[in-house]
Protein backbone atom coordinates (compact mmCIF):
# COMPACT_ATOMS: atom_id res chain seq x y z
CA UNK A 1 0.00 0.00 0.00
CA UNK A 2 1.63 3.48 -1.23
CA UNK A 3 -1.08 6.05 0.34
CA UNK A 4 -1.85 7.17 3.51
CA UNK A 5 -4.76 4.78 5.02
CA UNK A 6 -6.86 4.23 7.92
CA UNK A 7 -6.94 0.74 9.48
CA UNK A 8 -9.50 -0.15 11.90
CA UNK A 9 -9.47 -3.13 14.01
CA UNK A 10 -10.51 -5.01 17.73
CA UNK A 11 -9.63 -8.33 19.93
CA UNK A 12 -11.43 -11.49 19.49
CA UNK A 13 -14.22 -10.49 22.00
CA UNK A 14 -14.33 -6.71 20.92
CA UNK A 15 -13.38 -5.28 24.49
CA UNK A 16 -10.43 -3.21 22.62
CA UNK A 17 -11.08 -1.62 19.75
CA UNK A 18 -8.35 0.80 17.73
CA UNK A 19 -7.41 3.32 14.59
CA UNK A 20 -4.93 3.31 13.26
CA UNK A 21 -3.84 5.95 10.55
CA UNK A 22 -0.71 6.42 8.43
CA UNK A 23 1.13 5.03 5.71
CA UNK A 24 2.73 1.21 6.48
CA UNK A 25 6.60 1.28 6.54
CA UNK A 26 6.90 -1.77 6.37
CA UNK A 27 4.57 -5.07 5.96
CA UNK A 28 5.55 -8.96 6.21
CA UNK A 29 5.33 -12.05 7.46
CA UNK A 30 7.63 -13.17 10.80
CA UNK A 31 8.29 -16.87 11.31
CA UNK A 32 10.54 -16.23 14.42
CA UNK A 33 10.31 -18.24 17.88
CA UNK A 34 9.02 -15.65 19.50
CA UNK A 35 6.15 -14.95 16.46
CA UNK A 36 5.06 -18.78 16.70
CA UNK A 37 4.46 -18.75 20.52
CA UNK A 38 2.18 -15.71 19.82
CA UNK A 39 -0.05 -16.86 16.87
CA UNK A 40 -0.10 -20.52 18.17
CA UNK A 41 2.80 -21.65 15.65
CA UNK A 42 2.13 -20.11 12.25
CA UNK A 43 3.93 -17.45 10.96
CA UNK A 44 2.69 -13.47 12.09
CA UNK A 45 1.64 -11.13 9.43
CA UNK A 46 1.79 -7.65 10.67
CA UNK A 47 2.69 -4.14 9.28
CA UNK A 48 4.67 -1.29 11.23
CA UNK A 49 2.80 1.79 11.12
CA UNK A 50 3.43 5.32 12.90
CA UNK A 51 2.73 5.29 16.76
CA UNK A 52 1.27 8.80 15.84
CA UNK A 53 -1.39 7.69 13.75
CA UNK A 54 -2.56 4.95 16.59
CA UNK A 55 -5.73 5.14 19.25
CA UNK A 56 -6.96 2.96 21.48
CA UNK A 57 -10.84 3.70 20.30
CA UNK A 58 -12.64 1.16 22.71
CA UNK A 59 -11.03 -0.31 26.25
CA UNK A 60 -7.21 -0.26 27.87
CA UNK A 61 -5.10 -2.89 26.60
CA UNK A 62 -3.20 -4.89 29.36
CA UNK A 63 0.66 -4.64 28.19
CA UNK A 64 3.75 -7.20 28.96
CA UNK A 65 7.53 -6.63 28.38
CA UNK A 66 9.90 -9.51 28.75
CA UNK A 67 13.16 -7.52 30.84
CA UNK A 68 15.20 -10.70 30.06
CA UNK A 69 16.07 -9.86 26.43
CA UNK A 70 18.28 -7.53 24.80
CA UNK A 71 16.08 -5.13 22.92
CA UNK A 72 12.71 -5.87 25.02
CA UNK A 73 9.38 -4.67 23.22
CA UNK A 74 6.26 -4.10 25.01
CA UNK A 75 3.34 -5.90 23.87
CA UNK A 76 -0.76 -5.08 24.10
CA UNK A 77 -3.15 -7.33 24.42
CA UNK A 78 -6.63 -7.78 25.88
CA UNK A 79 -7.14 -8.84 29.28
CA UNK A 80 -10.28 -11.12 28.71
CA UNK A 81 -9.94 -12.94 25.53
CA UNK A 82 -5.71 -12.44 25.33
CA UNK A 83 -5.60 -11.06 21.67
CA UNK A 84 -1.91 -9.60 21.02
CA UNK A 85 -2.65 -6.67 19.27
CA UNK A 86 0.54 -4.08 18.81
CA UNK A 87 4.02 -4.55 19.65
CA UNK A 88 5.74 -1.13 20.64
CA UNK A 89 9.04 -0.86 19.50
CA UNK A 90 12.02 0.63 21.23
CA UNK A 91 12.23 3.81 19.00
CA UNK A 92 8.59 5.18 20.49
CA UNK A 93 7.58 6.13 16.85
CA UNK A 94 6.56 3.24 15.52
CA UNK A 95 4.74 0.06 16.47
CA UNK A 96 3.86 -3.10 14.66
CA UNK A 97 0.00 -3.97 13.92
CA UNK A 98 -0.91 -7.11 14.08
CA UNK A 99 -3.01 -8.00 10.62
CA UNK A 100 -5.22 -10.90 12.13
CA UNK A 101 -6.65 -7.89 14.23
CA UNK A 102 -8.05 -5.27 11.49
CA UNK A 103 -11.89 -5.26 10.51
CA UNK A 104 -10.64 -5.74 6.94
CA UNK A 105 -7.40 -8.07 6.75
CA UNK A 106 -7.91 -8.01 3.26
CA UNK A 107 -6.60 -4.02 3.33
CA UNK A 108 -3.52 -5.44 4.32
CA UNK A 109 -2.77 -6.68 0.71
CA UNK A 110 -0.14 -9.33 1.69
CA UNK A 111 3.46 -9.13 2.85
CA UNK A 112 6.24 -7.54 1.25
CA UNK A 113 8.57 -10.14 2.98
CA UNK A 114 9.57 -13.16 4.92
CA UNK A 115 11.55 -12.44 7.49
CA UNK A 116 13.35 -15.02 10.06
CA UNK A 117 13.36 -17.95 7.73
CA UNK A 118 15.89 -19.41 9.59
CA UNK A 119 13.20 -20.20 12.04
CA UNK A 120 10.71 -21.31 9.68
CA UNK A 121 8.72 -24.56 10.27
CA UNK A 122 8.25 -26.70 7.77
CA UNK A 123 4.60 -26.22 8.15
CA UNK A 124 5.07 -22.63 7.31
CA UNK A 125 3.91 -21.35 3.25
CA UNK A 126 5.09 -18.61 1.72
CA UNK A 127 4.19 -17.39 -1.68
CA UNK A 128 6.45 -17.76 -4.86
CA UNK A 129 6.75 -13.83 -4.82
CA UNK A 130 7.42 -13.01 -1.62
CA UNK A 131 11.16 -12.35 -0.95
CA UNK A 132 12.40 -13.85 1.84
CA UNK A 133 15.43 -13.55 4.41
CA UNK A 134 17.01 -15.65 7.16
CA UNK A 135 16.60 -12.53 9.56
CA UNK A 136 15.81 -9.21 9.06
CA UNK A 137 16.20 -7.28 5.41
Amino acid sequence: MSDTATFTGQCYCGALAYSAAGKPMFKAQCHCRECQYFSGGGPNYFMILPVSGFEWTKGAPRTFTRSDLDAPVTRTFCETCGTHITTELTDGERLVLKVGTLDDPATFGGPRAAIHMADQQPFHLVAPDVPCFDRLP
